[in-house]
């Protein structure tokens, strides 16, 4: 199954985002708390009851403040508020995935900056667990080669933590200098039942990711093509500037 949705409203504010969402034929829609939780858990639950009525599946994006593998420890404890904070609304959406950047390597080399994000990992899962929140803790792909997330450093880490994962397509080529062989990235997804994936066009340089930008035809068109023929049970979140079109863009290739 292939389910399509925006990032954010773009702007409508989540009732009407989600509302637009419908209309256009969508089927998924991720709450974006960028600059911080700034809702509710009474709005959540509001917002959850119209995307359950609607058939809109949810999922968050944890605040982008975020780095589990910081020299500052006041930073590591302010970071998991920020993914507990979006796990707790996210319960209360009923959204499925919390999507987040794990952190930076710094000057921390790689297998210790993994080591170091696992403990956090771990002890975030705990707390899901004894909070009951139905939730899916999913560190995202990053874009940029200073930041800890390749696709085998987070399929690792759901390994060993049994946390999920979201597979941004537009980070790993960022992070590739603009290369993505789909092929093997499917092949290290087929243990993954759902992917929760992020998708749009994406400006960057020798250093990773600059910005997003508006998804060709011939990008869906190609991710589209890979997902049919891996059979791939997936959610599509488009991150675009235009996300709502895009997204309409990609339902039309399917």
């Amino acid at each position: 199954m292939i389910r399509i949705g925006p990032a954010g409203s773009f702007g409508l504010g989540n009732l009407e985002g989600i509302g637009h969402a419908k209309e256009l034929g969508l089927s998924a829609f991720e709450v974006e708390f960028t600059y911080g939780v700034r809702m509710s858990n009474a709005e959540a639950k509001k917002i959850g009851a119209l995307a359950k009525e609607l058939g809109i599946i949810l999922s968050v994006h944890a605040p982008y403040y975020i780095n589990l593998n910081s020299v500052d420890k006041e930073k590591i404890v302010a970071s998991k508020k920020r993914i507990l904070d979006s796990c707790e609304r996210g319960a209360n959406l009923g959204a499925t995935h919390i999507v987040f950047h794990a952190g930076f390597y710094g000057k921390i080399d790689k297998e210790t900056t993994y080591q170091n994000i696992k403990k956090e990992v771990f002890e975030l899962l705990k707390t899901i667990k004894d909070k009951g929140w139905s939730v899916k803790l999913a560190p995202e792909t990053t874009g940029k080669g200073s930041q800890f997330g390749d696709i085998d450093e987070l399929l690792r880490l759901t390994r060993e933590t049994g946390c999920s994962i979201c597979v941004d397509f537009a980070h790993i080529k960022a992070r590739n200098n603009g290369k993505i062989d789909y092929d093997e990235v499917f092949t290290k997804l087929k243990a993954v039942k759902h992917i929760h994936a992020h998708f749009s066009g994406i400006e960057f340089t020798a250093k990773g990711e600059r910005k997003h930008k508006l998804t060709e035809n011939s990008e869906i068109k190609e991710l589209i093509d890979y997902v049919k023929r891996y059979k791939a049970n997936v959610t599509i979140i488009n991150e675009s500037p235009d996300p709502y079109g895009d997204c309409v863009k990609t339902l039309k290739l399917i």
